[in-house]
């Protein structure tokens, strides 16, 4: 009689009731296997969760120049929580922020707006609106960054932005009344 041995995911060893896992190592793989990174010529000890280092991820780690490494040794290639986190936190980080820093620039007093929150019809509006030239194909995340590159140069005169606003609030209308002839008083 022979015996197999068969090596099952993580997902199959929880318990799942309507569909959803009720155990708490979720995030959490096989519980022999270490993360598969190395961190700046360190190979990493902590447990492996669920997340795989896959080529996209790869291609992050690159462009952010992270000092991580995939271990060639490692025989999966599962990553821990902690550099799930860090390669997260880096994606969301904007590159024109990262430029800005090493150019001395402070723009503290400015409010950060995450055009990525919008859909993205919204930002090919406005994208034809400004008439912002780009190559064709883009995607999502790389529309919302060429439109916060432009968004970032639109000059705004303070003083006046809000002498209009409180002008407009108290007549109880908005700009696109103005511009089609309606008054606030109909």
């Amino acid at each position: 009689m022979n015996i197999y041995r068969v090596h099952f995911p993580s997902s199959f060893g929880r318990l799942k009731m309507n569909g959803f896992s009720t155990g708490e190592e979720d995030s959490h793989g096989p519980p022999d296997q270490i993360c598969c990174l190395v961190d700046d010529g360190d190979r990493c000890s902590k447990p492996a969760g669920n997340a795989s280092y896959s080529k996209r991820i790869q291609k992050t780690v690159t462009q952010r120049r992270l000092k991580l490494q995939l271990d060639h040794s490692a025989r999966h290639i599962y990553i821990c929580d902690y550099h799930k986190g860090v390669i997260q936190s880096a994606r969301t980080k904007r590159r024109r922020k990262d430029s800005e820093d090493d150019s001395n620039e402070t723009d503290t007093d400015l409010p950060e707006v995450d055009l990525f929150q919008l859909q993205v019809n919204t930002l090919r509006r406005y994208k034809r609106h400004y008439k912002v030239a780009t190559r064709p194909g883009l995607n999502k995340a790389q529309l919302a960054d060429t439109l916060m590159k432009h968004f970032k140069t639109i000059p705004v005169l303070e003083k006046e932005a809000l002498t209009f606003f409180i002008y407009m609030v108290r007549s109880n209308s908005n700009k696109l009344d103005q511009k089609n002839g309606i008054s606030g008083d109909t």
